[in-house]
């Protein structure tokens, strides 16, 4: 009787510590797919299309990045700087150059450009820097450190950080800027925010602009996980959109949690049954939610149609 209580009580700690490591590395995962998610959310209340290329804006990103520091040996936060300041402008461009001329057509005329583009960029990015994985320069210790009992990546927390930071950027763009107002206002009524004089235009630009700057970040942050490839980001994409479907694609705050539940219900899954459940596990979970509330979780059950 006292070997057995022994061997649980061992035993018990470890289980906790790998809960605990799966948790926080899922929550780690799920702050980057946030930032798809939240630009995923961003741009179709505004547009009322879902940007396919939002995954290779932060690809081009993570190159950019990986060509500034490894290459040309430019200090990380300068490289990152310049990268959002380039997939800023990528974003406008597309904007400007692909979306503007048929912002009037229907959503699937949208969404068959955006996939164009995302298409456009997989090409370049394979004919400039090559189609093989590459290494990202690792820009932080590797090893390990105790965060609350639990064993973790310094890696991880320094995402979970960054993740949190622009989180908190955002919501202050929307709460207190004349632009995120406006923003928001042409999300509720774009007739009569323009009648208001709102710049109808320029706000769809700033949208954007603003899919590219949290491109900018997801590509450099998720590089050195899981490496520089033209298709880096094709299942990051994937589940940014569940997360977003999870929040009813108009939630920025839903889609938020939505990508923080996959991130964690991935790791636990790929942890206890095989790493091949973990795509696996965001379908699944979309399917359920759509089954059971189709407007997704903090989605209302009829919007007005643009």
């Amino acid at each position: 009787m006292h070997r057995k209580t022994k061997k649980v009580g061992t035993a018990s700690p470890g289980r906790r510590v790998l809960l605990g490591q799966q948790i926080i590395s899922g929550l780690a995962s799920g702050s980057l797919y946030a930032l798809t998610a939240v630009a995923v959310v961003v741009v179709f209340r505004n547009t009322r299309t879902i940007n396919l290329a939002q995954g290779d804006f932060a690809m081009v990103g993570a190159f950019l990045a990986m060509v500034l520091i490894k290459d040309m040996h430019l200090n990380y936060y300068l490289a990152l700087a310049a990268v959002v300041v380039a997939c800023i402008l990528l974003g406008i461009l597309t904007e400007r150059i692909v979306m503007r001329p048929i912002a009037d057509s229907d959503w699937l005329t949208l969404f068959t450009a955006t996939l164009g583009v995302y298409y456009i960029l997989h090409g370049v990015a394979g004919w400039v820097w090559g189609r093989d994985t590459k290494a990202f320069p690792v820009t932080f210790d590797p090893t390990p450190i105790n965060f609350a009992g639990t064993i973790v990546s310094q890696g991880h927390l320094i995402n979970m950080g960054w993740a949190i930071a622009i989180g908190l950027v955002l919501y202050v763009f929307f709460k207190y800027t004349k632009q995120g107002i406006a923003m928001r206002a042409v999300t509720d009524d774009p007739d009569t925010a323009q009648l208001m004089g709102i710049p109808v235009r320029f706000i769809v630009l700033l949208t954007w602009g603003m899919a590219g700057f949290l491109a900018a970040f997801a590509g450099v942050l998720l590089s050195p996980i899981v490496y520089v490839s033209p298709e880096m980001m094709d299942q990051v994409l994937i589940k940014g959109y569940v997360a977003a479907v999870f929040g009813g694609l108009y939630s920025i705050q839903g889609a938020i949690i939505g990508a923080l539940m996959i991130g964690v219900a991935e790791n636990l899954a790929g942890g206890y049954l095989g790493a091949h459940y973990k795509t696996a596990t965001a379908f699944a979970m979309i399917v359920l939610l759509l089954t059971f509330r189709p407007q997704g979780l903090f989605g209302i059950q009829k919007r007005r149609e643009i």
